[in-house]
């Protein structure tokens, strides 16, 4: 398939800037998979569209504030966003402006409380970049980064924590895994009460996540690897809802990926922590999930390309006309579907 055929026309000012005053307030569009037909709701009725015996699977990684502005030591204002741990205080990440962070190049950030050194150029422009510092490295970072919004994001932000889910557990992420931000701790409480079961996957979002595909030919895109998590209680309840009868509903792309790339043929989940690099496009036959809750995502991404593998491209490109016809809030900040 080509690049172009997940295109569609989205006006700028449906781009959410800021995110909705209470969480649960956002527009849901119920999506049927098999027939195309469309509601549309609030999320706060979620729990209406749930059954007892369904299990919710969440993505409880954190976005840690990975975006990091310090000098060179020869001088010159430098940009680094983290992407990937890499171990042994080497990350991963984002430079700008590139070419003046070769490998050897010294920074310095927060008057010396962190410097670091570029270690490696590796393939697609980003950098290994190894760290020196006091202490716990996420403290340090607290103090010293700032949250690395999405670019069309144009706002600053002013509760960080309205760029976290509920749920966030382990920290890790350059972005927010946004489908979950739309949950409140009641809503998660009412979703339970009714008999769902709610279980946790972590996958660290990378901004490769959201990395544009280039290629005519979708099936040459490559995707960048995220470390993920899948512990024996999430796959536990996953087999158990599967023999059930029930439904396994990915709250987010993330959440999806993980699943789908370690999901036997069968639907049978292991647990597992590693590297998935999963892409999923038109042609994927699901192995494990029945449905998704999702935000309204890029034109030619590879998030439209994974919706439309679930629920049909034409169903989704029509889904989202009507979606931008009825004023819905896109992207990060924005509305969320709820495809079954």
């Amino acid at each position: 398939m080509k690049r172009t055929d997940f295109y569609f026309d989205l006006p700028e000012e449906l781009i959410a800037q800021t995110p909705i005053e209470k969480r649960d307030e956002s527009r849901l569009m119920l999506l049927d998979k098999h027939t195309g037909e469309t509601q549309h709701r609030h999320f706060y009725e979620l729990p209406e569209f749930l059954n007892p015996g369904d299990c919710l699977v969440m993505n409880d990684s954190r976005v840690i504030p990975a975006r990091l502005l310090g000098t060179r030591e020869t001088g010159g204002i430098v940009e680094l966003v983290l992407l990937n741990d890499r171990g042994d205080g080497v990350w991963e990440c984002l430079s700008r402006p590139g070419r003046k962070t070769k490998t050897g190049t010294k920074l310095v950030f927060g008057d010396g409380e962190l410097r670091a050194e570029v270690v490696d150029e590796i393939e697609g422009g980003n950098r290994l970049v190894k760290f020196y510092y006091d202490g716990i490295f996420l403290e340090v970072l607290e103090r010293l980064g700032k949250t690395p919004l999405p670019p069309y994001i144009h706002e600053e932000l002013e509760d960080s924590e309205r760029y976290q889910t509920v749920y966030n557990r382990v920290s890790g992420s350059a972005a927010a895994p946004t489908a979950g931000l739309h949950f409140t701790n009641d809503l998660l409480d009412k979703i339970s009460a009714k008999g769902v079961h709610l279980a946790y996957v972590t996958l660290h979002v990378g901004l490769g996540t959201f990395r544009p595909v280039k290629v005519d030919d979708i099936t040459e895109h490559i995707m960048h690897a995220e470390y993920c998590v899948i512990p024996q209680t999430t796959a536990d309840i996953v087999n158990k809802t599967k023999l059930s009868g029930g439904r396994v509903i990915a709250v987010g792309t993330t959440s999806c990926r993980t699943l789908e790339s370690r999901a036997e043929d069968s639907g049978h989940l292991d647990p597992y922590s590693g590297w998935t690099n999963a892409f999923i496009y038109s042609g994927y036959k699901f192995k494990c999930i029945d449905a998704l809750i999702t935000n309204f995502h890029l034109p030619e991404s590879t998030l439209i390309m994974l919706v439309s593998a679930l629920a049909g491209r034409e169903n989704v490109l029509k889904a989202y006309e009507e979606a931008v016809k009825e004023r819905y809030r896109f992207f990060s900040f924005g509305d969320a579907m709820f495809i079954s």
